[in-house]
């Protein structure tokens, strides 16, 4: 069984015990403070969407890592359209709709996230859009990753995510995981080309030192 050991700030080692491969006591790679915790956005609220499958995967693949993910939908939370009567930005993570502070409390949690997004018409969805407007220092200082789906992989709603996103202070990471429905979505579920495990995995790579990084800032 493998156990992580701290090397310094940001840097953790993998050791493989006795009975693994490669060998006892070999460092089979760097893995970041398993004490972080983030959460697996599901960014279609829709009947039907292909989002929650491609959400459950991801999620599924991150049970390898030493850190904590969890899957969140957004589905679940029933988000009002931005009402509150204080922007965001100066609420101080106060809120008067039940909802919103239910959302906070979810979101106040992790040290970073990753977005499953759909890209509506050649842009982002407004369910996901909303989810983000309504917070802002529960965001601020956090890391995430963007994982989008559409018929042009998403790459156009990635790129709109990565300005609003920079805009609530969060720490995007440069890579990200574009899938292509007509290739990959089969009868409305997620079937990964054989490249997604190692895709995904050095997205994770990527996301977890980002938000041990960042830290500090909050």
């Amino acid at each position: 069984m493998a156990e992580s050991k701290w090397l310094g700030p940001n840097r953790w080692a993998e050791i493989v015990g006795p009975g693994n491969a490669p060998g006892p006591g070999s460092v089979v790679g760097l893995v970041t403070n398993p004490n972080l915790k983030f959460a697996i956005i599901v960014g279609s609220t829709r009947p039907g969407r292909v989002g929650a499958s491609v959400a459950q995967w991801v999620a599924d693949q991150a049970k390898q890592r030493s850190a904590t993910y969890d899957l969140v939908d957004l589905a679940d939370f029933d988000l009002d359209l931005l009402n509150e009567p204080t922007v965001p930005g100066a609420a101080g993570g106060v809120y008067e709709n039940p909802k919103t502070t239910r959302w906070s409390q979810t979101i106040e949690q992790y040290d970073g996230y990753v977005f499953v997004t759909p890209e509506y018409n050649h842009g982002v969805p407004a369910a996901l859009k909303n989810a983000v407007d309504v917070l802002y220092p529960e965001w601020r200082n956090k890391a995430a990753a963007l994982v989008s789906y559409g018929a042009d992989g998403g790459v156009r709603a990635v790129e709109q995510w990565r300005q609003i996103l920079a805009n609530v202070v969060l720490h995007v990471t440069r890579g990200q995981m574009s899938i292509r429905t007509y290739d990959e979505i089969l009868e409305g579920s997620f079937e990964p080309a054989q490249r997604r495990p190692e895709q995904i995995a050095a997205l994770f790579d990527q996301l977890e030192p980002l938000a041990d990084a960042v830290k500090i800032l909050r």
